[in-house]
């Protein structure tokens, strides 16, 4: 093409013009790219610009028109100072609206646009970056890394308070005996004595299961066969479903289960189990199934209770708890979620037909003891 350099390229091949190369290159750019004559009109967009700055208006006007207060002469004012100082700006973090419910965060630069010999200003380039993907993931990790704070300072106070806790219970088991019946004291004295105790141990209680959620991992390195857990789980909290009227019912689809590392899994099914009970208050039935189906592990906990609150998906958040004060931590959930994700695998809740709820554990083979390795070590 007269008129044109072009490319150099030693196969022999056609050569590309430099213009038609550099078209390519400016709208495969992840930038938005705006280039305007010395009047601010827009002489050439990328893709990108097409997509963030939509009309015909001039520069100034585009950006005031999606800049939150956005004020055009205010715009005009900076462009027109980079055509004349030649010298580039920049603004972060500029909010900017491109469309309806559409709202980007922005990094503008703008720079002049010189001839070829470097000195006629010619107009202007105004690359836009949207930045709104980084500040949201920045805002993320900035959460988790203060949440991850909290959960260590909590677990140190949580550590902390456990030894006098203990010393505190201890002295007032001893004077609950001391001040029995046979020692002719009141019985207040004593009912005061016994409700500082249920007090004190609901204290233990939740210290216990904020230690536990705030570990990363898992204290036991033992391993258990799921059905047996499952069954032993079931054994712990038969008492307790007992007193409410609860049938509980257990379906273990394979004789031989895969086999897990860590103690935890325990401390799960007693949890669901529990809530499932505190669920069922005039009796029910609960019934736990397990098996493999497509390569995954399933625990199906199923029972004909009251339900689940309105916002499900609010029930694995730490604290969050359906049940009256001081009947619940609102950690039970969140300690099954932690572990289970901890395997790779996944917990759901949903409503059970007709009433009821169930829960649900998925957890890959992927994350099971290998046969291989319970062969060896046999």
């Amino acid at each position: 093409m007269p008129g044109h350099p072009e490319t150099a390229v030693p196969d022999g091949t056609s050569p590309l013009p430099l213009p038609e190369i550099a078209g390519h290159v400016l709208h495969s750019l992840p930038l938005g790219v705006l280039v305007f004559d010395n009047q601010l009109r827009v002489m050439h967009r990328n893709e990108m610009a097409q997509r963030i700055f939509t009309g015909t208006a001039t520069v100034p006007e585009l950006l005031a028109a999606g800049t939150v207060e956005g004020d055009c002469r205010g715009w005009a004012s900076d462009l027109a100072g980079v055509l004349e100082t030649g010298t580039p700006f920049r603004r972060d973090n500029i909010v900017f609206c491109a469309g309806p419910d559409n709202e980007l965060l922005l990094n503008l630069v703008c720079a002049p646009l010189t001839g070829s010999d470097g000195r006629a200003v010619l107009g202007g380039v105004l690359a836009a970056e949207d930045i709104t993907n980084r500040a949201s993931l920045e805002r993320r990790l900035a959460v988790s890394e203060r949440l991850a704070a909290v959960g260590k300072l909590a677990a140190r106070v949580a550590h902390e308070l456990n030894n006098p806790l203990d010393g505190i219970l201890r002295y007032i088991n001893l004077a609950i005996r001391l001040l029995g019946p046979e020692a002719g004291v009141e019985n207040k004295v004593v009912g005061y004595l016994e409700e500082s105790r249920q007090g004190l141990m609901r204290m233990a209680q939740i210290i216990s299961e904020l230690l536990e959620f705030s570990r990363s991992s898992s204290a036991h390195f033992d391993e258990i066969n799921i059905n047996s857990t499952v069954e032993e789980a079931v054994r712990t909290m038969q008492d307790k479903a007992d007193r409410s009227g609860v049938v509980v019912t257990t379906v273990l689809r394979q004789e031989r289960m895969p086999i897990l590392r860590g103690g935890m899994l325990f401390q799960v099914c007693c949890n669901l189990i529990k809530n499932a009970v505190d669920a069922m208050p005039d009796g029910g039935r609960l019934t736990i199934t397990a098996g493999v189906v497509d390569r995954e592990v399933i625990l199906r906990f199923e029972d004909t209770g009251i339900g689940l609150p309105d916002s499900v998906d609010r029930i694995f958040q730490p604290f969050f708890t359906t049940k009256k004060p001081g009947e619940g931590t609102g950690l039970g959930l969140a300690i099954c979620k932690d572990y289970v994700e901890r395997l790779h695998g996944r917990i759901t809740a949903e409503r059970g037909e007709p009433c009821g709820a169930v829960f649900t554990i998925y957890i890959p083979l992927a994350s099971c003891v290998p046969d291989t390795h319970r062969k060896q070590s046999r």
